[in-house]
Formats: C-alpha cells, structure tokens, sequence
C-alpha cells in the first residue's frame, strides 16, 4: 500500500489531501489540511505574485511537508493552478518554494486543469450529461460533457478573489455582486458553445464555494443529511441565500452559521458568478458535488486507465472502496447480494416495487456488514451509519437513506421511526413499507450464507395461496443456513403477509 499527499496550490486556497493507495485501484483519503493562502491577491495590477502572499504560502507548505514526513507519506504531487500559471514571477516562485520546502509544484495549463475536474466529476456521479461550474480564486472553469466525453471547455481568467479584487472600490457589497454579475455575463456572451448544451444536461457545482453554499442551505432548511455531494439546490433557494449575503457587509458575513470566515469577502463575487450563471443558462437546480480536481488526481493515480477512458460503474467502484476500507468479506458479500437481487426478483409479484428499489437493495446488501468494523453487537446499527456518513457515489439522498435504513434492520431490528422521521422531506410515504420489505429479503439472503461458504448458491421461490415456498439450491450441508433463514419467518410474515416455508 502506497500513501501519497496531493498538494492543489489554488489563488485562494492551499489544500494537502494525504491517501492511501491500494493495490487493487481504490484509495481513501484519511487526512487533509487547508489554508487560505490568497495567492491571487492584487496580482491583477502587475501580474506579480506579492512578497507578503508568497511568505504565507511557503509557511503553509513547510507545515504541508512536515505533515507529510510525520504521517509517512512516499510521494508528493503538488500542482499550481490559475495564480502560478499567469504569475510573471513563477520562475523565481517554483525555485524558492523547491529550495525552502523541496516540493515540486507542476504548474498546470488550463485544458490540464478542466480535464482533471471533469475526471473528478464524472468518476463520483452518475449524470451522463453536465454542464460543470468550478469556480476558483484565479479562474472559473467551465466544462460541458455529454455521453461521458468533454465536448468544449473555458477557463476564464478570473475568480471568486480577483474579482472581489476587480469591484473593490464598489460602495457596497451588493453593487459590486451586481457588477459581478454583468461583468461575467458579459464573457459568457463570448462562448457560442453555450447555446449548444442539451437542455437536458444538469448543472454540477464543484468547489469551496459551492460547499459553503451546501452548508448554509443545510441550516437553513435543516436539511438532515451532512453530505454536500449530490445535494440539490433550487435556483431560487439559492437565490434567497444570495439575496442575504450579499446585503451584508463582511463583519455580518462572518457571523453566517456555514460560511467560512476565510470566504466571507470573497463569497458574494462567487455567488454572483453562480447567478449569473443560472440566469444565463435558465437552470433550475443546481446539482453540488464535491470531487473535482484533487479527485481527479487521485483517481488518475489509483486508477490510470481513467485519464482515457472513465469508470463505467460509478456506484460499484465506490461501494468495493468502502468494502475494501471497512475489511468486509467480499466472498460473503457478493453471495448475499446475488441472493438478494434473486428474492428481489422472485417476489416481485408480492411487493411489487419499481426497479429503482433495486438499486437501494444492491447498496444495501454491499454495505450490510460495514458495521462490523465498529463491533459484532449491533452492527447493523453502525452500518446504518456508516452508509448516511460515508461517501457513496452515484446514488441519491434518498436512496442512501433508505439503504441505510434496510441495512440498519435486516436483523430483525425495527425501524426507528424516531431516526426515519428526520428524513420525512426526503423519502416517500411508501418508503416506510419498502425498508422494512427490503430488511426481510436482506435479512433471508445473509442467513442463507450464514457460515460464508456459499453452500446456498440459489433460490426458486412460488407463491401458493397465503403461502411462499423457498426451495434452496445448495452445494452440501446447508442445514445452518436454512435454520437461520427459517427463523425469519415471522418477519416475513408481518412485512408481505405469507407464510414462509424454506426447504
């Protein structure tokens, strides 16, 4: 297992992202650091980065490296994005930070840098087509892809600091958020690409400012669910969020349950960007996610074959990084969930549930056993939580909700209706029953493989009457398995109203 640490040298931020490589192409992060350099800062007036902001920069990666060394690191991969690339003084600025800190930033150019959000997007989501906003402190990408392929991206010169930088003689926040916005109309009037994006296609909101607006709609909706990536946010709650920053002034902005203190000045030109942005587009919803170009890097490293071509199963590529992480069985795994998806599919006639419930079955029968890496007693219980707190890519709110739900039951443990109730303005009235049906069948498919030797390697199920008849298609001394599955019956029996015979 290899550890790396990913140095991103932005024009706002610093950030060092250290991961764990496994073998087998997956990685984990398990520590990170940020600081808010402001390379960027004033360099609009010359092109030279600022003695002042170089000095903190190179504190900040000194403390980067000795991180780094402490934590056992075999290799830094640092880049530098818009401030270094446009910095008269980059020469002289790489030199002294190889001198004082031995790290080697590679400067990156702007297609280098909109292919490494793409990649960063598109391995995390499942949104075959997206029009990608990133905004930075030096620049704002702009990437549009449609059946998993780049078709036109812009980097623009200018970010959430230099344009903070550009109106800062503006009377009041709210003028220069009001100049923001027809300044940056203005360069979108210059990208006829734009009016060639699929209507279709959904608006993904990658970086720090995009976050921060998770986390103040978060407050103000109380939102139940702590996961920035894949929130969506209407364009007019957005709007409303906008409206109330930019009337303050900065000192208020501090006080912003969400905000960052670091972000308060900058944060309405990056809004402004945002909603002239929306406007400009007639978008709707805007879709947060929160992999972009670190990610990028990271899934290059694990995974190199993804600078040609991207993952096809974003939701099994997460899901086995999770398994990998959690020291999950995978034998034991993948017979629970083939016997999981067979039940599914054999009672359909019972339950009679869409497809996409499938899908929360699947995440479910993965993640079943995360828990265990907490403690035996009660798994279920941790893994529950592990799957509304870990990362799971390609799969909605809700249905990392109600996963986590099933996942939370399927040992005979009710529902907490305590813990669903927080969740109301998510999942549906009908979900209650799926969970809980969704429980039983996950329940039955872990106990036929009770003792992980895949004894039990299918099912045939009929229903007669009030009756199903599970025939089990085994491989030699089944006997524990069964006892167990049997043992079931009776939540069988409350959830889909049939008696339960296993032979």
């Amino acid at each position: 297992m290899e550890k790396i640490g990913i140095i991103d040298l932005g024009s706002n931020t610093a950030r060092l992202v250290i991961v764990e490589m496994f073998t087998d192409g997956h990685y984990m992060v398990v520590d990170e650091l940020k600081e808010s350099v402001r390379l960027g800062q004033d360099m609009d007036r010359d092109g030279f980065l600022k003695p002042q902001r170089i000095a903190e920069t190179i504190k900040t990666l000194k403390i980067f490296k000795r991180l780094c060394d402490a934590s056992g690191v075999d290799r830094i991969i640092a880049v530098g994005t818009a401030a270094v690339r446009r910095a008269k003084n980059q020469r002289s600025f790489l030199d002294e930070i190889q001198v004082s800190c031995n790290i080697t930033i590679r400067v990156l150019s702007e297609e280098e840098e909109a292919l490494l959000v793409y990649r960063g997007v598109i391995n995390s989501m499942d949104i075959p087509k997206g029009l990608i906003l990133e905004i930075g402190g030096g620049s704002t990408k702009i990437i549009y892809y449609n059946r998993r392929n780049v078709l036109h991206y812009a980097s623009l010169p200018f970010g959430a600091v230099t344009l903070t930088d550009l109106f800062a003689s503006d009377p009041s926040a709210e003028v220069a958020a009001q100049h923001v916005e027809e300044f940056f109309t203005e360069q979108l009037k210059k990208l006829p690409w734009l009016s060639e994006v699929d209507p279709e296609a959904q608006m993904i909101g990658v970086g720090g400012s995009f976050r921060n607006l998770f986390k103040i709609s978060k407050l103000v909706k109380k939102y139940p669910l702590d996961m920035a990536h894949n929130y969506k946010l209407a364009t007019e709650d957005f709007t409303g969020i906008y409206d109330m920053v930019k009337a303050l002034d900065v000192d208020k902005r501090k006080k912003i349950k969400g905000l960052s203190p670091a972000r308060a000045d900058i944060m309405p030109a990056a809004m402004a960007i945002i909603k002239s942005f929306v406007d400009y587009m007639d978008t709707q919803m805007i879709t947060i996610g929160v992999c972009g170009l670190r990610e990028g890097l990271m899934i290059n490293q694990a995974l190199p074959i993804t600078q040609e071509k991207p993952i096809s199963d974003v939701l099994g590529y997460s899901l086995d990084r999770m398994l990998k992480y959690h020291g999950c069985d995978p034998k034991h795994i993948e017979h629970v969930l083939s016997l999981s998806v067979q039940l599914f599919k054999q009672l359909r006639v019972l339950h009679k549930f869409p497809r996409q419930y499938l899908k929360v079955l699947k995440i479910a029968a993965s993640l079943h056993d995360c828990g265990m890496r907490v403690k035996y007693h009660n798994h279920a219980k941790h893994s529950c939580y592990i799957i509304l707190n870990g990362l799971i890519s390609g799969a909605t709110h809700r249905e990392i909700i109600l996963a986590a739900f099933v996942a939370g039951c399927h040992n005979r443990e009710d529902v907490p209706l305590g813990e669903w109730a927080k969740y109301k303005d998510i999942v549906l009235e009908e979900d209650l029953d799926a969970v809980k049906k969704l429980g039983v069948l996950l329940r039955l498919a872990e106990s036929l493989d009770r003792t992980h030797c895949g004894m039990v390697t299918g099912v045939n199920c009929d229903v007669l009457g009030d009756s199903v008849i599970m025939k089990t298609i085994v491989t030699g001394d089944a006997a524990l398995e069964i006892r167990d599955a049997t043992a079931a019956s009776m939540e069988f029996k409350r959830a889909f109203r049939k008696n339960l015979e296993i032979l």
